[in-house]
Protein backbone atom coordinates (compact mmCIF):
# COMPACT_ATOMS: atom_id res chain seq x y z
CA UNK A 1 0.00 0.00 0.00
CA UNK A 2 1.38 3.40 -0.65
CA UNK A 3 2.07 5.36 2.05
CA UNK A 4 -0.43 8.40 2.80
CA UNK A 5 0.77 11.97 2.19
CA UNK A 6 -0.94 15.07 3.92
CA UNK A 7 -2.28 17.51 1.28
CA UNK A 8 -2.15 21.23 2.35
CA UNK A 9 -4.47 23.82 1.40
CA UNK A 10 -2.84 26.09 -1.56
CA UNK A 11 -1.90 29.24 -0.11
CA UNK A 12 -0.93 27.70 3.76
CA UNK A 13 2.37 27.74 4.69
CA UNK A 14 3.84 25.12 6.85
CA UNK A 15 4.35 26.30 10.83
CA UNK A 16 7.54 27.62 11.84
CA UNK A 17 9.56 25.17 13.70
CA UNK A 18 10.20 27.79 16.40
CA UNK A 19 6.79 29.48 16.26
CA UNK A 20 4.95 29.49 19.88
CA UNK A 21 8.45 27.88 21.75
CA UNK A 22 10.50 29.92 24.69
CA UNK A 23 14.06 30.20 23.01
CA UNK A 24 16.99 30.00 25.57
CA UNK A 25 18.16 33.55 26.74
CA UNK A 26 21.50 35.29 24.30
CA UNK A 27 22.63 37.65 27.54
CA UNK A 28 23.61 40.16 25.88
CA UNK A 29 27.23 41.81 27.15
CA UNK A 30 28.14 45.80 28.42
CA UNK A 31 30.11 46.09 25.87
CA UNK A 32 27.05 44.62 23.15
CA UNK A 33 25.21 47.23 24.50
CA UNK A 34 27.31 49.85 24.26
CA UNK A 35 27.76 48.59 20.41
CA UNK A 36 24.04 48.89 20.15
CA UNK A 37 23.62 52.56 21.33
CA UNK A 38 26.64 53.56 19.10
CA UNK A 39 25.07 52.55 16.08
CA UNK A 40 22.11 54.93 16.80
CA UNK A 41 22.84 58.72 15.53
CA UNK A 42 24.49 61.17 17.65
CA UNK A 43 22.84 63.77 16.01
CA UNK A 44 19.55 62.95 14.35
CA UNK A 45 16.86 63.71 16.49
CA UNK A 46 15.64 59.65 16.00
CA UNK A 47 19.28 58.53 17.36
CA UNK A 48 19.20 60.67 20.65
CA UNK A 49 15.65 59.49 21.36
CA UNK A 50 16.80 55.84 20.58
CA UNK A 51 20.29 55.83 22.11
CA UNK A 52 17.87 57.36 25.15
CA UNK A 53 15.38 54.84 25.23
CA UNK A 54 17.68 51.67 25.11
CA UNK A 55 19.65 53.05 27.72
CA UNK A 56 16.62 53.25 30.41
CA UNK A 57 15.40 49.68 29.14
CA UNK A 58 19.27 48.61 29.81
CA UNK A 59 19.89 50.29 33.20
CA UNK A 60 16.33 50.70 34.86
CA UNK A 61 15.36 47.18 34.06
CA UNK A 62 12.41 48.29 32.27
CA UNK A 63 9.83 46.16 30.29
CA UNK A 64 9.16 47.89 26.28
CA UNK A 65 5.70 48.89 27.54
CA UNK A 66 6.61 50.72 30.99
CA UNK A 67 9.53 52.73 28.90
CA UNK A 68 7.06 53.71 26.41
CA UNK A 69 4.71 54.58 28.76
CA UNK A 70 7.12 57.15 30.81
CA UNK A 71 6.27 60.97 30.48
CA UNK A 72 8.78 63.45 31.62
CA UNK A 73 7.15 64.35 34.87
CA UNK A 74 8.36 60.51 35.99
CA UNK A 75 11.67 61.50 36.23
CA UNK A 76 13.82 62.52 39.04
CA UNK A 77 17.46 62.90 37.80
CA UNK A 78 18.31 64.62 41.16
CA UNK A 79 18.09 61.09 42.96
CA UNK A 80 18.45 59.12 40.17
CA UNK A 81 14.95 57.63 40.28
CA UNK A 82 12.15 57.08 37.40
CA UNK A 83 8.75 56.62 38.17
CA UNK A 84 6.95 53.44 36.45
CA UNK A 85 3.25 54.51 36.97
CA UNK A 86 1.64 51.05 34.60
CA UNK A 87 3.75 48.58 35.37
CA UNK A 88 2.70 44.81 34.81
CA UNK A 89 -0.90 43.96 36.10
CA UNK A 90 -0.97 47.92 36.29
CA UNK A 91 1.31 48.17 39.39
CA UNK A 92 3.12 50.97 39.90
CA UNK A 93 7.11 51.11 41.38
CA UNK A 94 9.69 53.53 41.63
CA UNK A 95 13.16 52.04 39.97
CA UNK A 96 16.85 53.36 40.13
CA UNK A 97 18.42 54.82 36.94
CA UNK A 98 22.16 55.19 37.11
CA UNK A 99 23.64 58.42 36.57
CA UNK A 100 24.94 57.90 32.68
CA UNK A 101 21.57 56.70 31.77
CA UNK A 102 19.83 59.97 33.09
CA UNK A 103 22.09 62.15 30.62
CA UNK A 104 21.29 60.22 27.77
CA UNK A 105 17.80 61.40 28.38
CA UNK A 106 18.83 64.42 29.34
CA UNK A 107 20.23 65.40 25.77
CA UNK A 108 17.00 64.06 24.59
CA UNK A 109 15.04 66.07 26.75
CA UNK A 110 16.55 68.73 25.46
CA UNK A 111 16.00 67.62 21.73
CA UNK A 112 12.16 67.53 22.71
CA UNK A 113 12.25 70.91 23.71
CA UNK A 114 13.73 72.04 20.20
CA UNK A 115 11.14 70.17 18.65
CA UNK A 116 8.57 71.96 20.37
CA UNK A 117 7.16 68.76 22.39
CA UNK A 118 5.43 69.63 25.74
CA UNK A 119 5.35 68.22 28.60
CA UNK A 120 2.43 66.27 28.52
CA UNK A 121 3.52 64.25 25.48
CA UNK A 122 5.14 60.65 26.34
CA UNK A 123 9.01 60.79 27.26
CA UNK A 124 9.87 58.76 24.42
CA UNK A 125 7.76 59.55 20.98
CA UNK A 126 7.76 60.20 17.57
CA UNK A 127 9.26 63.66 16.50
CA UNK A 128 5.02 64.89 16.28
CA UNK A 129 4.69 63.83 19.45
CA UNK A 130 2.77 60.62 19.03
CA UNK A 131 2.92 57.28 20.65
CA UNK A 132 6.27 55.16 19.86
CA UNK A 133 5.06 51.66 18.77
CA UNK A 134 6.61 48.60 20.60
CA UNK A 135 7.13 46.60 16.59
CA UNK A 136 9.27 49.93 15.70
CA UNK A 137 11.09 49.28 18.69
CA UNK A 138 11.82 45.70 17.98
CA UNK A 139 12.85 46.25 14.62
CA UNK A 140 15.45 48.84 15.97
CA UNK A 141 16.59 46.26 17.79
CA UNK A 142 17.00 43.73 15.06
CA UNK A 143 18.83 46.60 12.55
CA UNK A 144 20.84 47.80 15.45
CA UNK A 145 22.58 43.98 15.77
CA UNK A 146 23.15 43.99 12.12
CA UNK A 147 25.05 47.55 12.34
CA UNK A 148 26.98 46.35 15.50
CA UNK A 149 27.68 42.74 14.30
CA UNK A 150 26.14 41.47 17.43
CA UNK A 151 25.20 37.70 16.62
CA UNK A 152 22.62 37.40 19.25
CA UNK A 153 18.58 37.85 19.56
CA UNK A 154 18.32 41.36 20.16
CA UNK A 155 14.68 42.10 21.16
CA UNK A 156 14.06 45.15 23.97
CA UNK A 157 13.31 42.20 26.75
CA UNK A 158 16.73 41.55 26.41
CA UNK A 159 17.97 44.65 27.89
CA UNK A 160 15.92 43.76 30.98
CA UNK A 161 17.93 40.48 31.30
CA UNK A 162 21.06 41.95 30.78
CA UNK A 163 20.64 43.98 33.89
CA UNK A 164 18.91 41.31 36.07
CA UNK A 165 21.33 38.93 34.83
CA UNK A 166 24.37 41.11 35.82
CA UNK A 167 22.48 42.37 39.33
CA UNK A 168 22.72 38.82 40.40
CA UNK A 169 25.98 38.21 39.09
CA UNK A 170 27.43 41.33 41.35
CA UNK A 171 25.44 40.15 44.42
CA UNK A 172 22.68 41.94 44.28
CA UNK A 173 19.64 40.88 47.25
CA UNK A 174 17.00 39.40 45.56
CA UNK A 175 14.56 41.26 47.19
CA UNK A 176 16.35 44.73 45.45
CA UNK A 177 16.12 42.50 42.37
CA UNK A 178 13.10 41.84 42.75
CA UNK A 179 11.49 45.27 43.53
CA UNK A 180 13.57 47.18 40.22
CA UNK A 181 11.89 44.51 37.89
CA UNK A 182 8.28 45.11 39.48
CA UNK A 183 7.75 40.98 40.12
CA UNK A 184 5.23 40.29 42.22
CA UNK A 185 7.23 37.61 44.30
CA UNK A 186 10.73 36.36 45.22
CA UNK A 187 9.62 33.32 43.85
CA UNK A 188 9.06 34.94 40.53
CA UNK A 189 12.06 36.42 40.15
CA UNK A 190 14.41 33.53 41.10
CA UNK A 191 12.56 31.69 38.59
CA UNK A 192 13.29 34.21 36.49
CA UNK A 193 16.84 34.38 37.07
CA UNK A 194 17.58 30.91 36.58
CA UNK A 195 15.67 30.64 33.56
CA UNK A 196 18.00 33.47 31.94
CA UNK A 197 20.85 33.43 33.82
CA UNK A 198 22.36 29.99 34.94
CA UNK A 199 25.43 29.95 36.64
CA UNK A 200 27.50 29.30 33.60
CA UNK A 201 26.45 32.13 32.19
CA UNK A 202 26.88 34.54 34.95
CA UNK A 203 30.80 33.16 35.08
CA UNK A 204 30.73 35.17 31.84
CA UNK A 205 28.77 38.31 32.23
CA UNK A 206 29.97 41.44 34.06
CA UNK A 207 28.13 44.24 35.41
CA UNK A 208 30.75 46.92 35.25
CA UNK A 209 30.71 50.53 35.83
CA UNK A 210 28.92 51.05 32.12
CA UNK A 211 30.19 54.16 29.93
CA UNK A 212 27.71 54.80 26.86
CA UNK A 213 28.22 55.65 23.69
CA UNK A 214 28.00 59.74 24.08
Amino acid sequence: MAPQTTKRTPGTRRPHPTRGKKLPAELLTADEVSALLARCSRRAPTGIRNRALLAVMYRAGLRISEALALSPKDLDPGHGLVRVLHGKGDQARTVALAPEAFALVERWLDRRKKLGLGERRRLFCTLKGGPMATAYVRGLCKRLARKAGVEKRVHPHGFRHALAAGLAMNGTPVNVIQAQLGHASLATTDRYLRRIAPADLLAALRLPAWTPPR
